[in-house]
């Protein structure tokens, strides 16, 4: 008997040999850490000159973003103060002008660590705790500042010494997870070959330079126009960003989930050469584009009518001392008012808005303030509440069709959604529920028969917010879609999102439509082209486009390596290696991505397929068997060692695998169709 071609372990393989890329389109070989640094001067040069400024910033978060450890910086309790949780203890203690903490190690021995730093201000401060190879690590027993208590931001239980989840692991790592947005001219400095880093920073804090560019080149000509009476100064590389979208991506280097391209990032350069945001995904956002997960603002703030309204942070935000300009409702109606000015935003309505005919709450009531209905506020690190900045209309209907939150429930909690819908259409009528992008997302989520159509419409409706039609661009890949009308999108976000859909297409669909923007002017699109077009036969670019591959290529490289203390990075280094015909190389990845996290099941997966290709079938076994123990998706495992066995000829030992995956995975099609032909194999042997 024949066994279908599918059961075979997924393969990552190119189809055509392709050359190296010529080294002179690789990264520039100097260090930027060091130019970066040289530019810089220290704060007290900036604050001497700019006395208001200096004055808004002193007591900021910014401002007082990291401190170094002393008396004055440490909030909390380290009179002796002990702490007991699920899973963890602490014990805070202090010598003179030292505080220390002695809690679980990696080892899970008791071990009593000096703090070197303290981590934020308020609503909550965290420690940062000295580790071996220049690590410093968030201790996830936090000082609440309001309540004056030490609290654990795993309260349901903390993870197991040696875990990547532990105080002392990879995803509490400072420099990995927190360091570059709370200091100036952050420069990571992650060796690979020793997984340590070596890594520095101009200030431990958010200051001038950190938005404005380094001042050196300021500060000396302000001297110079000092001394000769005359001229100005030459200004800095981010002096002011008259355009609000501008200053939206200045603040979404940190304000936003994005993933880095660069291994420094440089004040007022364009975000996507240096960033690439998260869309809505599933795991960060509701459909309708509320916040889930710590998404923190620009993906929110993207999808609201004032930043497609031209709205700056600014606006609303001082940017030196990051307070609201206003307080209360008087933030809104500064706008919102009766006699708005329509000069900068023509669509605004004159009306009333602080009063019961609008908000249906009395003056003073809970639901009476604007941010009550229109930001609603989510906690997050268990004490720390974050308004979402998608300024939206409360929709209860949404929440009774598709299960998200609404507004009114947080307050009416004891009614229900239907309750609150039925409220709004009595007073204002049914357009007051008009379609939502949240239900065709909703509905593709839910794998909803006839859902990439409506999905398509999404992604080309530039009448929607960009991050809106960059989902749907995604969330139709998934589906095994794509749109190509995204790729000529005006904004870079969809066109870099559309381009990465296009990886796993034919290779005709890939070279009639990602050449083109190989040339993109911005790097994430370039990235995400040059990604696309690893494998294919460069005998059918042109040399011009086949320069400009390499150049791609080696920009995604340097992404990579600037993320190489994530497994993610490794692994996606690892499948260019296979794209490129390196299988030693796509080994040696997914292997650091496994020493990093064995978690990565991914990377067992990739590394497994590898080695069955290479007849190491012994290998690829040891590999996968090694995974079971701490998976949580065994029955991957289980199918892929089916897959194995089945490989092997090893019928019996297929069919108990593919058994115990499809006990785990009950509805996976392709484990059900496996199991059955070898079954019937066996059956037929009998």
């Amino acid at each position: 008997m024949r066994l279908p071609a599918c059961l075979a372990i997924l393969c990552l393989t190119a189809s055509v040999a392709l050359a190296a890329p010529p080294q002179a389109e690789a990264a520039p070989s100097a260090d930027p850490g060091a130019r970066a640094v040289a530019d810089h001067v220290a704060d007290g040069e900036c604050l001497a000159c700019h006395a208001d400024q200096a004055r808004l910033w002193t007591g900021s978060k910014h401002q007082l973003a990291m401190q170094a450890a002393t008396p004055d910086t440490v909030l909390g309790d380290f009179a002796d103060a002990r702490f007991a949780g699920k899973g963890e203890t602490a014990h805070f203690l202090r010598r003179g002008d030292t505080v220390f903490v002695a809690t679980e190690g990696a080892d899970g021995q008791r071990a009593e660590l000096p703090v070197t730093h303290t981590f934020g201000i308020r609503p909550l401060q965290q420690v940062l705790l000295p580790q071996p190879g220049g690590r410093l690590q968030a201790f996830t027993i936090a000082w609440d500042t309001e309540r004056k208590t030490w609290f654990s931001l795993y309260p349901e239980g903390a993870s197991a010494p040696g875990s990547n989840l532990h105080w002392s692991g990879r995803y509490q790592n400072w420099n990995l997870m927190c360091g570059e947005c709370h200091t100036t001219a952050y420069r990571k400095g992650y060796d690979d070959a020793t997984d340590s880093y070596r890594t520095t920073w101009s200030e431990a804090n958010v200051g001038c330079q950190a938005c404005h560019g380094g001042g050196r080149a300021h500060a000396e000509s302000a001297r110079a126009t000092q001394a000769f009476g005359s001229g100005k100064p030459q200004p800095t590389a981010n002096r002011a960003l008259a355009n609000a979208h501008a200053q939206a991506d200045q603040c979404a280097a940190c304000h936003a989930r994005r993933t880095r391209l660069v291994e420094e990032a440089v004040a007022g350069a364009p975000l996507l050469d240096q960033f690439m945001p998260d869309n809505l995904r599933a795991d960060l956002y509701h459909a309708d584009g509320q916040q889930l997960a710590e998404v923190f603002e620009y993906g929110s703030y993207r999808q609201s009518r004032m930043y497609q309204a031209g709205v700056a942070c600014t606006d609303c935000h001082d940017p030196h001392s990051g307070r609201r300009r206003a307080e209360g409702n008087a933030l809104c109606t500064a706008c919102h008012n009766e006699a708005p000015d329509r000069t900068r935003f023509p669509g605004l309505q004159a009306k009333n808005y602080d009063g019961p005919a609008h908000h249906f709450h009395s003056a003073g009531q809970a639901g009476s303030q604007c941010v009550d209905c229109h930001m609603p506020s989510r906690d997050y690190m268990i004490v720390h509440g974050r308004r979402d900045h998608a300024i939206r209309i409360p929709r209860p209907d949404l929440s009774a069709k598709i299960g998200v939150p609404n507004a009114c429930q947080d307050c009416h909690a004891d009614r229900s959604a239907e309750w609150a819908a039925a409220a709004i259409t009595r007073r204002l009528g049914p357009r007051s529920h008009p379609p939502h992008y949240g239900e065709i997302l909703a509905a593709a989520r839910r794998g909803e028969a006839g859902a990439a159509q409506p999905l398509h419409g999404l992604a080309i409706d530039l009448a929607q917010p960009a991050i809106v039609r960059a989902t749907a661009v995604e969330t139709l890949a998934a589906l095994g879609s794509v749109a190509p009308a995204a790729l000529r999108d005006p904004d870079p976000v969809v066109r870099a999102t559309a381009a990465a859909t296009f990886a796993t297409r034919p290779a005709e669909d890939r070279l009639a439509h990602l050449p083109a923007l190989l040339s993109d002017p911005l790097r994430a699109v370039r990235i995400a082209a040059a990604r696309g077009l690893a494998d294919i036969d460069e005998g059918r670019l042109t040399t011009e486009q086949r320069a400009q591959l390499y150049a791609g290529l080696a920009a995604f490289v340097a992404a990579q390596q600037a993320m190489a203390d994530m497994p993610s990075a490794q692994l996606n280094l690892a499948g260019l290696a296979s794209a490129r015909r390196d299988p030693a190389g796509a080994e040696r990845h997914y292997r650091r991505a496994l020493a990093q996290d064995g978690q990565v099941q991914a990377a067992r997966l990739g590394l497994a397929t590898l080695l069955a290709g290479s007849a190491r079938e012994d290998e690829a076994e040891r590999v996968l068997r090694e995974g079971l123990a701490g998976s949580v998706q065994p029955g991957e495992l289980h199918f892929a060692l089916g897959l194995l066995a089945g490989q092997r000829k090893q019928w019996e030992k297929a069919a108990h695998e593919l058994r115990a995956a499809a006990a785990l995975m009950p509805d996976h099609p392709r484990v059900r169709r496996n199991l059955d032909a070898v079954e019937r194999y066996l059956q037929q042997r009998r």
